[in-house]
């Protein structure tokens, strides 16, 4: 390390400064130290990353990795996106927080800009996935109670099995997954649960106090499981038909990530709310937001939500110019022809370990047969320089960034052919 032993942590700080006291650490002295001080919620890949630029990134010995998870779909615009980091150089000097008790232009630009790029009317500013989610779940029920007359406190949110949402107790708490859920109950009432893609089973599962049907698109977490064609547009037409809201959560899934700017719009299946957050925040902070229709987004008033940082002016910045660079540089089209080059270079493996490979533009998810070692799989990635992890139904999820270039997605492909062939 560049610190000196006789110097407080503090000290060293104020001396050497953060940036310069990580980057003397080793790459074990960083693991030692998460371990040691860091609460085990999570189970990291033997890996220490130190530097990031594009779809690449590096270790502390110098190894260059293809960067395949992406920050499950939030580093879409690539590590230190040029343009993004420019525009928080230049907020930082003007003005970076105030919360909501103010107004600010920066945000008044964001909410205008975000509800456009949704087509949709009105915005609520907040940070994480989660949090926006919670949001949708907050509107839905005051708009059940206050416009469509359910009985106070008696209201229902339909969500489906292998659903994710997030992490919070209020989420988990309706996840399918015991291991998101053992131990942390009592949870919250008021959701009911049906299988993902069957359009019948949702409408059979509707009552006079279904508030809103919270779903994803596509299961990203859940092993990137696309449902069947026409299905969005159905649910569409039978929450229309029994005044029941339509909360598509775009978290992982929207922002040019499956080739339109969110996957809802591959059909006719416009929400009436929408969970929107991870590449928002251009891959450098996190911004999420909960976008809707007026007539629901207005059941808020002052008091009802709320978030400090939620809605601040360096998080707009960043947000606004990120779906600029999204637009302008035609992420979308993008997604599509990265996505179809990684899945027919994926295929042309022919390994006998792949069992199917499911995507939709640049969300890629490779199953492995069921007596593959995906542990093992796992780690030899790692050694051949690839960056990914394992989802459920033993699915490996390729979500690198969507700037990724085409010689990168072939390394990639290599590299994932030779991670196969290691297979013992």
């Amino acid at each position: 390390m560049a610190s000196t032993t006789h110097l407080s942590l503090w000290e060293e700080i104020a001396k050497f400064g953060v940036p310069t006291l990580a980057r003397g650490l080793t790459d074990a002295e960083a693991v030692q130290m998460t371990e040691r001080y860091g609460a085990h919620n999570y189970k990291p890949l033997p890996v220490n990353i130190v530097r990031g630029d594009g779809a690449e990134a590096w270790d502390g010995s110098g190894k260059r990795y293809i960067d395949c998870v992406g920050a499950y779909s939030a580093v879409a615009h690539g590590h230190l996106s040029e343009k993004v980091v420019a525009s928080i150089h230049e907020q930082l000097e003007r003005l970076s927080l105030t919360s909501r008790a103010f107004y600010t232009s920066e945000v008044a630009l964001f909410m205008k800009g975000l509800a456009e790029y949704c087509d949709l009317d009105m915005v609520c500013p907040m940070n994480t996935g989660a949090e926006a989610n919670e949001t949708c779940i907050k509107l839905a029920r005051k708009w059940a109670y206050t416009v469509k007359g359910v009985p106070e406190d008696q209201a229902e949110i339909i969500v489906c099995d292998g659903n994710f949402h997030g992490r919070t107790t209020t989420i988990v708490g309706f996840s399918s997954e015991p291991g998101y859920k053992k131990n942390f109950g009592p949870f919250t009432p008021g959701f009911v649960t049906a299988p993902f893609g069957d359009a019948e089973a949702f409408e059979a599962a509707i009552t006079p106090h279904t508030a809103a049907f919270l779903v994803e698109p596509i299961q990203a977490e859940g092993g990137i499981i696309i449902p069947p064609d026409g299905w969005m547009e159905q649910v569409r037409r039978i929450c229309d038909k029994h005044r029941v809201l339509l909360i598509w959560d775009e978290v992982q899934t929207g922002f040019c990530r499956t080739g339109r700017r969110f996957a809802w719009q591959y059909e006719d299946a416009r929400p009436d709310l929408l969970a929107v957050g991870k590449p928002l925040g251009g891959g450098i902070m996190p911004v999420s937001a909960a976008v809707g229709r007026a007539e629901v987004m207005e059941v808020f008033k002052p008091g009802d939500h709320g978030s400090t940082f939620g809605g601040n002016p360096l998080g707009a910045v960043v947000a606004l110019t990120a779906l600029a660079e999204m637009e302008l540089e035609d992420f979308a089209g993008r997604a599509v022809r990265a996505g179809e080059r990684f899945v027919a270079g994926l295929r042309s493996l022919e390994s006998p370990h792949i069992k199917e490979v499911r995507a939709r533009g640049l969300l890629v998810g490779m199953e492995v047969q069921d007596e593959v070692d995906s542990y093992e799989l796992t780690h030899n990635f790692l050694h051949f320089g690839v960056l990914t992890k394992e989802t459920r139904h033993r699915t490996f999820r390729f979500t690198p960034p969507i700037v990724i270039e085409d010689s990168q997605v072939d390394e990639a492909v290599e590299r994932v052919g030779m991670a196969l062939k290691a297979l013992v």
